[in-house]
């Protein structure tokens, strides 16, 4: 009999799934250091560089030992000033940088904290899904409820919204979007957002919008902040992130802007939990918003062209593929026979037969079952090569689906 104690863990454990693209992470990594090539259209990481003034800012910066100490912890007050210039002059939007703008580890950092900020045991959540999973698991591990109903069309979507507005008990705390959508793609409108204010006016429900991908838009698409919408400040807050627009994923510098009492609420939480991000960083994304608005055209050019030559390959294969007018990923439904495997084993053979990575749908939730996300982070050569290989490997799986079913 052993000895040793049994740990217990929190109740909370209990109610976070396994994280599914920890196991595609873990198997990729695997296969890697066996030598294999894979071809990562999984991951939303990119691997192009972050712009050069970016970078040299930051080794410049480093280089002084006054910069080694703590930061301020809701930001250093230039970057937040530079955001509250940057929703001026791109959305016409004046921002309070002292009392509105907060400076996150990284928008999804954000979200985690707010959700400990504004949700208690008992509080109801609308998150439509699909859908990112710290926008789900950030209410769990606060301790609230989720309620999740199918993302749809702007109309469906407000009537849905009002509907359960009217008919829950304890009517909802909150309504978490995220556009352009991460993983369909999906866009919004202005006018949706001032019907969702609208709502949240009525019902006193709060918004918190995740608008990581607010750059990456296509085919002269431009994504409206949720900011934009009168009364937005009075009911929400707006989650930014320098991930994607600049190539920063792994610097870890994110923003929230909007309402000051959700933005005081979540400076509170953080200054309890964390001491805010190293300064350099900081810095040098104040270059970043200053200098560095022709990087993202270029870097968009690039993921419009990537995007072009994955959705030609899917329809090659006899795919239906709808090209997204927005971020770095392709949703891609899994036609006949192979959807039969269901997500997770499609994409895990696909791993195993490819050597090719992608995000199985259900990973986003049950409403994510029977789709694939495919980031579009490789270069046009390793995507070209990604399409050969999953060509070569589809009758295999189908002969194996065949089996399977027979």
């Amino acid at each position: 009999m052993s000895n040793e104690p049994i740990i217990q863990l929190a109740q909370r454990m209990n109610q976070l799934p396994p994280y599914l693209f920890g196991m595609i992470n873990q198997r990729k990594a695997e296969k890697r250091l066996q030598g294999d090539d894979v071809i990562d259209l999984g991951m939303g990481n990119p691997v192009d560089p972050t712009p050069e003034p970016i970078v040299d800012k930051l080794t410049e910066v480093v280089k002084d030992p006054k910069s080694h100490r703590y930061p301020v912890a809701g930001g250093l007050r230039n970057l937040r000033r530079e955001i509250a210039k940057q929703y001026a002059r791109d959305y016409g939007v004046k921002v309070d940088s002292d009392a509105e703008v907060i400076c996150t580890i990284g928008s999804k950092e954000g979200i985690s904290h707010l959700g400990l900020a504004i949700v208690g045991p008992g509080d109801t959540i609308l998150v439509p899904a699909p859908a990112f999973p710290i926008h789900i698991y950030a209410v769990t591990i606060a301790g609230g409820n989720v309620i999740r109903f199918p993302l749809s069309d702007e109309e469906t979507f407000v009537r849905r919204v009002a509907e359960m507005c009217e008919s829950l008990t304890p009517r909802p705390k909150a309504l978490i979007l995220n556009f352009p959508h991460n993983p369909t793609a999906q866009l919004a409108s202005l006018d949706f957002f001032r019907e969702i204010v609208r709502l949240a006016k009525k019902y006193g429900f709060i918004v918190v919008h995740d608008f990581a991908y607010s750059k990456i838009t296509f085919d002269g698409y431009v994504a409206p902040s949720f900011m934009q919408a009168e009364g937005a400040r009075d009911v929400g807050i707006e989650f930014g992130s320098f991930s994607k627009s600049y190539n920063m994923a792994g610097w870890r510098l994110g923003y929230g802007v909007g309402n000051p009492q959700i933005i005081q609420a979540l400076a509170k939480i953080k200054g309890y939990y964390d001491y805010g991000i190293f300064s350099p960083i900081q810095i040098a994304g104040i270059v970043a918003l200053r200098d560095c608005e022709p990087d993202i055209k270029k870097q968009v050019e690039i993921y419009q062209s990537r995007r072009d030559v994955l959705c030609r390959g899917l329809e090659n294969m006899g795919w239906p593929v709808d090209p997204p007018g927005a971020g770095m990923f392709v949703w891609l439904k899994i036609p006949e026979p192979y959807s039969r495997l269901g997500s997770m084993k499609f994409a895990m053979e696909m791993m195993e037969r490819a050597n090719v990575s992608m995000a199985p749908g259900i990973g986003f939730g049950q409403e994510g079952e029977g789709y694939l996300r495919l980031a579009l982070v490789e270069n046009e050569h390793r995507i070209r090569q990604a399409l050969r290989q999953m060509r070569r490997c589809l009758p295999e799986i189908g002969a194996m689906t065949a089996a399977a079913n027979y």
